[in-house]
């Protein structure tokens, strides 16, 4: 992944195909796709349709969909991504340069997550500092700075201390006996809705410590973030973004690294690196079902094992896509994800911006929408203004590439 904004001429040089058209894939799910089959499963109401349309929906805590991999696949790619722009830039530039590189573009990335999250638009404490963005930008410049400094080995001495790391602060680091989770809370302190600083209070005045628990608010993480993480909490007391969490993060990205070294090797062949790349995803994702036994997988504390897991299940798709596109050549059905592919951020801040689902009511919206839901079926409508939203933001796409106009963060 490259991080600092930047206009090309033309499209990147010696990039994969398949990372570009898997990107697309990923991000085009986030730009309205899961809007659309959640639409289509109103009107069907199989549960074939129920069931897809529960994939594109976040586990509440613990457990994994498919809606959970679209984060880490996306920092996955990052990892793979910047064996190829960093390794160029070290051959050509020296180590040095290539950190250099890596911090001004981490930096960029975390300014513009701060602007994706609403910028300056409140008064502080409100203003959230962590976000997507900001997550993905710590996680590249952390990645990014231990790929200009290690060699293999100790890329993955740093990934296995990472994650061993992580899961042993987590299981064996006293917390205090208080759950930061609403309905608990007002249990505990007899009010539906307690206000921050009697939480504050209440937490402050915990003595009582345990250890090994994972639950919603009843974690270290959780409880770091309530305790030291500065401005707007995204879950009131914490942050899924939080700052623990980045660590594991930063493994996610080195997974990532792992497979981009993997594709890059020379000594060989296509078909023996689709092999490697699904072996390897393979194994990851049964480790981290194994490890979900005694650590669960956890996206909102982006847990070890969920690392293991979204890390094996995107090398999975990534082998995928390298065959189809790379070593197949099967390109034309992927050329609208290559169109996302080559602007994911630039489509990620023009959803922000300009709202595609929002515009798209003024084409679809009102009647529109009313005639198709008595006609058709509850969810038509919605279904017309998600395809409608795809169409704008595909159109966008289109435009910017056919430009080759490619601010690639």
């Amino acid at each position: 992944m490259s991080a600092a904004p930047s206009v090309s001429p033309s499209p990147p040089t010696g990039r994969l195909v398949s990372l570009d058209a898997l990107r697309g894939f990923d991000m085009f799910w986030i730009l309205g796709a899961d809007a659309l089959v959640q639409a289509l499963s109103e009107v069907n109401g199989s549960v074939v349709a129920k069931f897809f349309a529960g994939q594109l929906d976040h586990r509440a805590w613990e457990g994994f969909t498919f809606y959970d991999l679209i984060f880490p696949l996306f920092v996955f790619m990052a990892g793979t991504s910047l064996v190829y722009s960093l390794g160029r830039q070290i051959e050509q530039h020296g180590r040095g340069a290539a950190a250099k590189r890596v911090l001004i573009r981490g930096t960029v990335l975390f300014i513009i997550g701060i602007f994706y999250s609403g910028g300056f638009t409140t008064l502080w404490p409100d203003l959230r500092l962590l976000g997507v963005l900001q997550r993905i930008a710590l996680a590249y410049t952390g990645a990014g700075l231990l790929f200009c400094a290690l060699k293999p080995r100790g890329l993955f001495v740093a990934a296995a201390t990472l994650l061993l790391g992580y899961w042993a602060l987590l299981a064996f680091v006293p917390i205090r006996e208080i759950p930061l989770e609403k309905s608990a809370l007002a249990i505990r302190l007899g009010k539906p809705a307690p206000t921050l600083t009697e939480v504050r209070t209440a937490f402050a005045a915990t003595t009582t410590r345990v250890t090994g628990h994972f639950e919603p608010g009843y974690n270290l993480t959780n409880h770091l973030d309530f305790a030291n993480l500065p401005g707007r909490k995204y879950d009131t007391y914490y942050d899924p973004e939080g700052l623990l969490s980045t660590l594991p993060a930063v493994a996610t990205c080195l997974l990532g690294v792992f497979a981009g070294l993997w594709l890059r090797r020379t000594d060989r062949d296509d078909r023996a690196k689709l092999r490697g790349l699904l072996l390897a995803g393979a194994v990851a994702v049964a480790l981290g079902w194994l490890w979900h036994l005694q650590f669960p997988v956890i996206k909102k504390i982006w847990t070890s094992s969920y690392v293991l897991v979204a890390g094996g299940y995107s090398a999975l798709l990534l082998g995928t896509f390298f065959y189809i596109v790379d070593i197949r050549q099967w390109r034309t059905w992927c050329v609208p994800f290559l169109w996302i592919g080559m602007n994911p951020i630039t489509l990620y801040l023009a959803s922000n911006i300009i709202k595609f689902r929002v515009l798209a009511q003024r084409f679809a919206g009102g009647d529109v929408k009313a005639w198709l839901d008595a006609h058709i079926g509850a969810g038509a409508g919605q279904g017309l203004i998600a395809i409608v939203g795809l169409a704008l933001m595909f159109t966008l796409a289109r435009f910017l590439y056919q430009r080759q106009i490619f601010l690639r963060v």
